[in-house]
């Protein structure tokens, strides 16, 4: 039986307490947020200042902004279905799974092993021939033996140099930009269901009003054919007017499509085949939420693509520190015992007990410059995630400008059209008084409806701009503008 030298235990005592000494070390970087050139405030906005990225703070449920319980309804179910969403979520939990791989790495590992071993050495014929031609043959006897092991082994790399640490810290990161990752996906579905929504709704505004339209034009062709039977009217005004009524149900006829369209693609988005949904019509639209004209800055903090941009840096920062701690030797303590005998009878026995106990220092001493060049291609990583972030911040800055100004030209622009629907309204009704009277032809009457019914849809297409833009400035700012959730403690 082998024993322990008495003294062995105070060497390894003293070597771990030399190990931990050195695991407060930690090789590259510690990280620090790039820094941003951005403007103090916004041109199209006051009151805002320079933000900061913390995409933990609630959103909320900014779609109810719009009062449409089916649009809830529908937002709802594309949470639970969605199946781009469930892949980004699978994605998430594959994130997730690398940080507990990577902090499995700190604990000492442990294996057992169990197995019968068959060899044989010599054995077999040869034949001599001496010099005078005879030839002597000789045998040689095999040597076959059985050996029996049963061990159990341990093993715990040290993460003297931070090595391990660092790559926690970058699985961490990723871990956190893939949750970032999955926010923006469910962000960016929820608002293209919402715009497709909303749209569908302003296309049934639209069908109403040329619905409407048509019955008018109906009744003023009839009186256009009374007119001419009276002979008050010659031919063409009647021409005239059943032009103008089937011009405008084909153009009611053509928006069939462009919301049946909208209604697949809802129901792609909820996750279930374009045959199984059907949006009823509705009378109501949904309405406009009102713009604050003071929005915290805090609120472009909550954009979850730049909150994955500034995690993808902490990542690329965490693996310098890894590529560095190549260069130092991997330390790692390692004990073995067991029994191996020859025999099954008495092979767990004290006679066939083994141990071996010690610390391994393994260092690449030439790698053709392997090492270097992966550190080298550490830094460049981290450079180009710096720019991305960089870009994201940029990018988002941009896009809350752009709806910002779109919102308040379209408010500007749909107050004259209103006023322009006015007085083509008022501009209809004088001259289909005059007509009536027979003061005037009807094409003055036809110029002036195509009028009004041109500027009636152009005003429900500003609406419908309106409802979007609003959805898209939602989207910018990360998911809504509700500052009382800017007191809320960020999820670790």
């Amino acid at each position: 039986m082998t024993s322990m030298p008495v003294n062995a235990p105070r060497r390894l005592f003293t070597l771990l307490a030399l190990s931990l000494a050195l695991a407060g070390c930690i090789l590259g970087p510690d990280y620090q947020r790039p820094d941003l050139n951005t403007p103090a405030q916004f041109r199209q906005a006051e009151g805002w200042t320079q933000a900061a990225p913390s995409d933990a703070l609630a959103r909320g449920a900014w779609w109810e902004l719009y009062g449409d319980g089916e649009l809830n309804a529908l937002v709802g179910r594309l949470n639970v279905s969605n199946q781009s969403l469930a892949a980004a979520e699978a994605q998430y939990r594959q994130a997730r799974a690398l940080v507990r791989s990577a902090r499995a790495a700190f604990m000492p590992t442990l294996s057992s092993s169990a197995g019968v071993t068959r060899s044989g050495q010599g054995g077999g014929d040869s034949t001599l021939r001496t010099s005078d031609g005879f030839s002597v043959s000789s045998s040689n006897g095999a040597s076959i033996s059985k050996s029996y092991d049963l061990s159990l082994n341990a093993a715990w790399e040290l993460d003297v140099w931070g090595k391990l640490r660092r790559g926690l810290e970058a699985n961490r990161a990723d871990f956190q930009a893939s949750a970032a990752d999955l926010a923006a996906v469910r962000l960016s579905l929820q608002s293209e269901l919402a715009q497709n929504y909303l749209q569908l709704r302003v296309l049934d505004e639209q069908r109403r009003l040329l619905d409407a339209t048509v019955a008018a034009y109906t009744r003023a062709l009839k009186l256009t054919e009374n007119q001419y039977r009276a002979g008050i009217v010659p031919r063409s005004d009647v021409s005239q007017a059943l032009t103008q009524l089937r011009s405008t149900e084909a153009d009611a006829i053509d928006l069939k499509w462009q919301r049946a369209q909208l209604e697949h693609a809802i129901a792609v988005l909820i996750g279930v085949p374009p045959s199984e949904v059907s949006i009823a019509v509705r009378e109501q639209l949904p309405s406009l939420p009102v713009v604050p004209q003071s929005l915290p800055s805090q609120l472009l903090e909550r954009r979850p693509d730049v909150a994955a941009a500034e995690r993808r840096v902490m990542a690329a920062n965490a693996q310098i520190g890894v590529a560095e701690a190549a260069w130092y030797p991997d330390l790692t303590l390692s004990a073995s015992g067991g029994y191996r005998g020859s025999s099954f009878a008495d092979w767990v026995s004290l006679p066939n007990r083994f141990w071996s106990l010690g610390p391994d220092l393994a260092l690449s001493l030439f790698d053709g410059g392997t090492r270097s060049a992966e550190l080298e291609r550490s830094e460049a990583a981290y450079d180009q995630t710096v720019a991305e972030y960089r870009q994201a911040v940029l990018d988002s800055f941009r896009e809350v400008e752009d709806y910002l100004v779109q919102l308040r030209v379209l408010e500007e622009e749909s107050v004259v059209q209103q006023q322009a629907l006015d007085a083509a309204q008022e501009s209809l009704r004088l001259l289909e008084n005059q007509y009536r009277a027979g003061t005037i032809d009807y094409n003055a009457v036809v110029s002036i409806q195509a009028t009004a019914l041109n500027n009636a849809r152009t005003n429900l297409t500003l609406l419908g701009s309106r409802l979007t833009a609003s959805v898209q400035l939602i989207t910018a700012l990360g998911g809504g503008w509700d500052s009382a959730s800017l007191s809320e403690t960020p999820a670790p």
